[in-house]
């Protein structure tokens, strides 16, 4: 996924195998400017970006997801007004501001 100049482009656990020409959808992560693609959900735009979709509150390991279907509670994340949502059955929206650290751990 392409990411705007502001943001460091990681390799992510997610790869797109085909080219995708839809409209890209400008969002936040920890304070990062980046994009998405319309239509993806939060998950998939978080990793095809990263390696994680945020760390364990209990553990701090790093979490990726679970059963990508919105029946666990395993892809939660946290948008910068402190909502909690299941990022593998929320599409990204413009504007989106998410969070995947904690306080502590943010840069």
């Amino acid at each position: 996924m392409k990411t705007n100049d502001d943001a460091v482009a990681a390799p992510g656990i997610l790869v797109r195998v085909t080219p995708d020409n839809r409209p890209r959808v400008p969002l936040s992560v920890d304070g990062r400017k980046t994009e998405a693609l319309a239509g993806d959900t939060v998950l998939t735009a978080l990793l095809t970006q990263g390696t994680t979709l945020r760390h364990s509150e209990f553990s701090g390991e790093a979490r990726a997801g679970f059963c990508m279907m919105g029946a666990c509670q395993d892809c939660w994340v946290t948008d910068s007004d402190g909502h909690r949502f299941r990022s593998c059955s929320t599409p990204v929206s413009e504007g989106m501001s998410l969070v995947t650290t904690s306080s502590e751990e943010t840069p």
